[in-house]
C-alpha cells in the first residue's frame, strides 16, 4: 500500500509509476486539521485520475473525530476499501460499519487498546489491517528505537489476529524514506512474523517491498526439492537435507510456492 496525501492529486497521479498494489489516499495524517474540509474535494479529484489505473482506497479520519461522518459521506464510489484508522473497541468497529453501509475496510490497529483487543476489531466487513507502531508508541507514552523492541508485541499480536480473522496484515510505516537498508530488515521482519506486505509512504519504497515479501529463489528451489522428495514417499516423514520433514514443513514449502504464482 502506498499512501499519498488526499489533498494532493498531483502526487497521486504519478504513484502509480512505482507500480503499488493499492493506493491510499490519506484524509487523515497527512492533511493538517485546517485542511480537511477542502481536502474531501482533492480526494475526489485524485481518484478519478486514478481510476483504472491502480486500486485505490481513502484513509478517513477516525470515528472519534468531528471530520469522519463528513469524510464518508464524500466518499466516491469504485473504491478497493476504505481504511479507518485507530480502531480499539467494538463499539467503534460497529460504528465505521454503520456509517460505510457495507463497504469493505482495512482497519488500522494503531492503539495499545487496539492492539490488546485487536481479535475483536477484525470482523467483516474488515478485509484487511495494518499495525501503526508511531501512534501505538505515543499512545503508550513510550520510545521510538530503531530495533522495534518496544512495538514487538503488538506487532505480533496484530499479524496472529489477522490470521485468525483469516485477512491480511500490514506492517508498519518506515518513517525514514531513504533508510533502505531498515525498510528492507523491518519488511523481512513481517514476513517472518506472518504479515503480507507493508505500508509506504514513498514510492522508493515499493520495489522494496516487493523484493522482501516475494519469496527467493533459494526458498523457490528449496521448496521444489522437498516437495519432490516428501511426494516420492508418500508423504510420509523423512530426512531431508538434515532435517526431519513431515507435513507441516511440507505445507510451509506449499505456501512458498503458492506466494510466487500469486506474484
Amino acid at each position: 500500500m502506498l499512501f499519498v496525501p488526499g489533498d494532493r492529486p498531483d502526487l497521486a497521479v504519478k504513484a502509480p509509476r512505482s507500480a503499488p498494489h493499492v493506493v491510499v489516499l490519506d484524509l487523515e495524517d497527512a492533511v493538517p486539521p485546517a485542511g480537511k474540509v477542502t481536502a474531501r474535494d482533492s480526494m475526489r479529484e485524485a481518484v478519478d485520475r486514478l481510476t483504472g489505473l491502480v486500486a485505490v482506497c481513502v484513509r478517513v479520519n477516525p470515528p472519534t473525530t468531528p471530520w469522519f461522518l463528513d469524510d464518508v459521506a464524500a466518499l466516491p464510489d469504485g473504491l478497493l476499501a476504505v481504511v479507518v484508522p485507530k480502531l480499539e473497541s467494538k463499539a467503534q468497529h460497529r460504528e465505521a460499519c454503520q456509517a460505510l453501509d457495507g463497504r469493505p475496510i482495512v482497519a488500522g490497529i494503531e492503539t495499545v487498546r487496539g492492539a490488546v483487543d485487536a481479535r475483536h476489531l477484525l470482523d467483516p466487513p474488515v478485509v484487511a489491517c495494518y499495525f501503526g507502531a508511531e501512534d501505538y508508541v505515543a499512545d503508550l507514552g513510550g520510545i521510538r528505537t530503531a530495533s522495534n523492541d518496544e512495538v514487538a508485541v503488538p506487532r505480533s499480536l496484530v499479524a496472529i489476529a489477522a490470521r485468525l480473522a483469516g485477512i491480511p496484515a500490514l506492517d508498519m510505516v518506515t518513517l525514514d524514506f531513504g533508510d533502505e537498508e531498515r525498510f528492507v530488515r523491518e519488511a523481512r521482519e513481517a514476513r517472518a512474523l506472518g504479515y503480507a506486505g507493508k505500508i509506504c509512504i514513498h514510492p522508493a519504497q515499493v520495489r522494496y517491498a516487493d523484493d522482501a515479501f516475494r519469496p527467493s529463489l533459494e526458498e523457490v528451489e528449496w521448496a521444489h526439492r522437498l516437495l519432490t522428495a516428501f511426494d516420492r514417499v508418500g508423504g510420509v516423514t523423512i530426512a531431508f537435507e538434515g532435517q526431519m520433514v513431515d507435513e507441516v514443513v511440507a505445507a510451509r514449502a506449499r505456501a512458498i510456492l503458492a506466494a510466487v504464482e500469486d506474484q
